[in-house]
């Protein structure tokens, strides 16, 4: 995700940082994507104060939003890991050239013991994003993770989506797509919803998996051409990648207070 916002000074940054609320929501959109009224609920804090922040946010480029597809009026916030990661580094280095921050490599998974950890990808179709998403991460995991993915509405296997794997070195064109009932009763570690309208309808799943949601639009529906439709199917594919790298040492990283 790239801002197009000014970046802030060391000090605009670390103050919209130092504020508690602020750094909450943070915090709460680093692990999911929200709507207004849920970091509300989160937050234990009136509407009015969490739109405040969150536009404080939005300015600087750190959180952005995008409209639901889910019913067209409610937005879902994110936040830009990346930019934030660099803007603190380059903060440190503003007070001193020697103090730099140091990011884990995202193709690094930090040690686990026992079983792979397990994660399910859930979309509509189990067509295009929650197949794109199975796929790079069990590449980026170095098939450490056992990745799966399913949907609410099964269809076939969009050929975009096999053509921007192929261009990364992964093949699934063998693969099949997967109603979400499979796995109903299939212990997993996570599940993330790729999908607004999959979200609504996501059911229980055993020994209660952590729960997150990214809110992408499906690619199959943009582009009037070939090219213009692989093109979405790209971004689509690179925004997974980087939600992917800075997943992965949440698998086995505690969430912090």
């Amino acid at each position: 995700m790239t801002s197009l916002a000014p970046d802030p000074t060391p000090v605009e940054l670390l103050q919209l940082f130092a504020d508690p609320l602020r750094w909450q929501l943070l915090q709460e959109l680093a692990r999911s994507d929200r709507r207004v009224n849920e970091l509300t609920a989160l937050a234990a804090k009136p509407q009015n104060l969490v739109s405040y922040h969150l536009k404080a946010l939005r300015n600087a480029g750190l959180v952005s939003g995008r409209r639901s597809s889910a019913d067209g009026r409610d937005t879902y916030y994110r936040v830009d890991l990346e930019r934030c990661g660099r803007l603190l580094g380059s903060t440190g280095a503003a007070l001193h050239p020697g103090i730099r921050l140091a990011l884990l490599p995202p193709e690094a998974v930090p040690a686990t013991t026992g079983r792979a950890p397990r994660v399910l990808f859930l979309c509509t179709g189990n067509s295009a994003r929650s197949q794109i998403a199975e796929a790079l991460l069990q590449e980026r995991s170095g098939h450490t993770v056992d990745a799966r993915s399913a949907g609410s509405h099964p269809k076939v296997l969009h050929p975009n989506a096999v053509r921007v794997l192929a261009a990364r070195g992964i093949d699934i064109s063998a693969r099949q797509t997967k109603h979400l009932r499979r796995f109903s009763r299939t212990h997993f570690d996570v599940v993330i919803t790729l999908c607004d309208r999959v979200r609504e309808v996501c059911p229980e799943f055993p020994a209660h998996p952590a729960l997150a949601h990214w809110s992408i639009p499906d690619p199959a529906l943009e582009g009037d051409t070939d090219e213009a439709s692989f093109g979405a199917f790209e971004r689509t594919a690179e925004e997974l990648d980087t939600r992917i790298g800075f997943f992965l040492p949440q698998l086995t990283t505690p969430a912090n207070p």
